[in-house]
């Protein structure tokens, strides 16, 4: 994927720059199942805080404000990776 691409994923929610569960899995090519399998199984191997869970309020803040992540309108977990 390019770099630019990748790029554009990037957002910033509570003062840090963050990338949706779906595009990190997107990026990797894999399902999103995966990645949160791995982070889930592994926790060892991510750092403290390396998952952003959103409230559903902040959840429909994000889509608001975020034209590029209305999928996350229809995603029934909302999970962000630092």
């Amino acid at each position: 994927m390019e770099l630019e691409k990748i790029k554009s994923k990037i957002i910033a929610i509570r003062g840090k720059q963050v990338i949706l569960d779906s595009d990190v899995a997107e990026i990797y090519g894999v399902e999103t199942m995966r990645v949160n399998e791995a982070v889930k199984n592994n926790p060892e191997k991510f750092p403290k805080g390396y998952v952003i869970k959103l409230s559903k309020k902040q959840k429909q803040e994000v889509i608001e404000n975020f034209d590029n992540l209305r999928k996350l309108k229809f995603s029934p977990v909302s999970r962000f990776y630092l």
